[in-house]
């Protein structure tokens, strides 16, 4: 049996380390805010994750939701809501997943529209007034849903552009 020396055990550790680095998976939100008013939030099973700062998942970000508080509910109720998974694909149409919804009880509050950078770029979507056809109204209104396979893919949040 070969005995490596420290110096070869660290080098290795150190090698090891860098590739778990660079395959570590981050998505960035970040969040513009035009309207002159209202709080930018991003929400996950209720938690608070930003109140308009940007937002840095050290992994999948999950079933998260995004609003421009102007009197909404605590889950976005009353407004529009940006609903997105931020995750590197495992398979084939398995990445990332962002919409917008005006399914009750949603409502349209204020323009709204998003955006991937850093991955998909120039894939996104608007919504300026309350018959857009760009959000879902229903449950069955998938073809609304705009997707992303890559990885690392981060999300910019527009409010009245």
């Amino acid at each position: 049996m070969m005995l490596l020396s420290f110096s070869s055990r660290l080098a290795i550790l150190i090698a090891c380390a860098v590739v778990v680095a660079v395959r570590a998976e981050t998505h960035t939100v970040t969040f513009t805010n035009k309207c002159g008013r209202g709080t930018p939030l991003l929400k996950q099973n209720g938690v608070t994750l930003s109140t308009g700062g940007a937002f840095t998942s050290n992994g999948p970000l999950k079933a998260a939701i995004a609003y421009l508080d102007v009197g909404c509910g605590a889950n976005g109720e009353n407004c529009l809501i940006i609903e997105t998974s931020l995750v590197n694909p495992t398979t084939a149409g398995s990445g990332s997943s962002t919409d917008l919804s005006l399914i009750p009880p949603h409502a349209f509050s204020v323009t709204s529209g998003f955006g991937y950078f850093n991955g998909c770029d120039g894939a996104g979507a608007d919504c300026t007034d309350g018959g857009c056809n760009t959000a879902f109204h229903q449950p069955g209104d998938t073809n609304v849903q705009v997707s992303c396979q890559a990885d690392n893919a981060n999300l910019a949040i527009t409010f009245c552009d």
